[in-house]
């Protein structure tokens, strides 16, 4: 991820950043383990952690784990509240609002149905009020707040910021959301697509921890891919990157609103598995006749997922990922789509990919996007504070 530049840092304020960027990534670290963390000496670590003490930056306290003898060693981590961050994400149909601390627990959160793809001033006005709100609630000042990550179910040009909304969201052409929202917040925001953002957020805080080769599929409104290679972000040279619910499975499907005719999504979303069973099943109705048993909505949710597997049996021969982490409204039916997928992917893919990856279902929910893209500011949390003593 970018995150704010250091060309200007001098060597101490540089050797500084260091030690912050340590302690986000090691929290609960001893100077010892500090110093192999960054090089630098012990006594210059010691130097850094007392000035970074005084400003109400690090912390420190006993290691309570049980010991045969000694005392017990002192270890350092950056105090919770010296930083927060705004997560907003903007769904399809849903806005919800998110405030994290700097270890990223969520302190306060807020959701609401609106009609994001018609109503791009409407969603970004009620976004301004809803940050607000948590904020309030959980008790943070504006001043305290770094940025606000923003996260849109469109492909984002991360250079540019350009939304690519065309077939996508309808009345977003020639709108600027980062300009728009950091008018209105008074903050600065970083855009990203929902889907990547979902991926960070299972990748730093969920299902997808310790794993540098990860896919996140969100199947929701649509179906949507986000990547993490190499432990990183990967959103293609213009964040095309993911757009697993326009891969093409059928030469004569119907049209999609891409503009592309038979693409995943006209099968497999979780609108058209519920169409199957009635005109007037809502996604909610599937899901709730999927987990009581109901033989229709569970056959129709596996045959989606059987599809959703054989396009992921590409991904998994070009990408070889370590695990696959499948959120969003159908993931909630657990090994019902889960299972399908795991079948598909293990009869399509090369089989040494096939049979290394792990298909997972993700621990943060409806979540993982709004925590995601708090994620996304937290990341650049190091440099914020560094510059906090110049």
């Amino acid at each position: 991820m970018a995150g704010e530049d250091t060309s200007l840092f001098n060597a101490r304020q540089m050797n500084r950043l260091r030690v912050i960027q340590a302690l986000y990534r090691h929290p609960g670290t001893s100077r010892i383990a500090l110093a192999e963390h960054t090089g630098l000496s012990r006594p210059t670590v010691s130097a850094f952690m007392e000035e970074l003490e005084r400003a109400g930056i690090v912390e420190s306290y006993e290691d309570d784990a049980p010991r045969q003898s000694g005392r017990p060693p002192v270890l350092m981590t950056l105090v919770r509240r010296a930083a927060f961050a705004v997560g907003v994400d903007m769904g399809h149909e849903h806005l919800r609002v998110a405030v994290c601390d700097l270890s990223g627990d969520l302190l306060s959160d807020e959701y609401t149905a609106i009609d994001v793809d018609h109503a791009p001033h409407e969603t970004m006005d009620l976004a301004r009020e809803l940050v607000a709100r948590t904020l309030e609630r959980a008790e943070v000042a504006r001043d305290q707040v770094i940025g606000v990550g923003m996260a849109l179910a469109a492909p984002i040009d991360r250079d540019s910021g350009r939304v690519f909304a065309e077939g996508i969201l309808p009345s977003w052409g020639g709108v600027e959301p980062i300009a728009e929202m950091a008018e209105r917040l008074g903050l600065p925001v970083r855009l990203e697509n929902d889907a990547n953002l979902g991926a960070l957020g299972e990748h730093v805080m969920g299902a997808g921890q310790g794993v540098d080769e990860l896919a996140y599929v969100r199947l929701s409104a649509g179906i949507g891919l986000g990547l993490v290679l190499g432990g990183r972000a990967f959103g293609g040279s213009c964040g095309i990157a993911g757009e697993l619910g326009h891969v093409r499975i059928a030469r004569d499907g119907p049209i999609c609103r891409c503009g592309n005719r038979g693409c995943l999504e006209m099968f497999a979303s979780p609108s058209v598995v519920a169409r199957l069973l009635g005109p007037d099943v809502t996604v909610p109705m599937l899901l709730e006749l999927a987990l009581s048993g109901d033989r229709g909505a569970t056959t129709a949710i596996a045959e989606a997922g059987e599809l959703i597997g054989e396009a992921l049996a590409t991904l998994v021969t070009l990408l070889n990922p370590k695990r696959i982490v499948v959120g969003g409204d159908l993931a909630t039916t657990g090994d019902i789509v889960l299972d399908p997928i795991r079948t598909a992917i293990a009869r399509y893919s090369v089989p040494p990919a096939g049979a290394a990856v792990e298909i997972v279902r993700g621990t943060l929910g409806e979540r993982a996007e709004v925590l995601g893209a708090a994620a996304l500011v937290l990341g650049d949390s190091p440099q914020v504070l560094a510059q906090r003593l110049d």
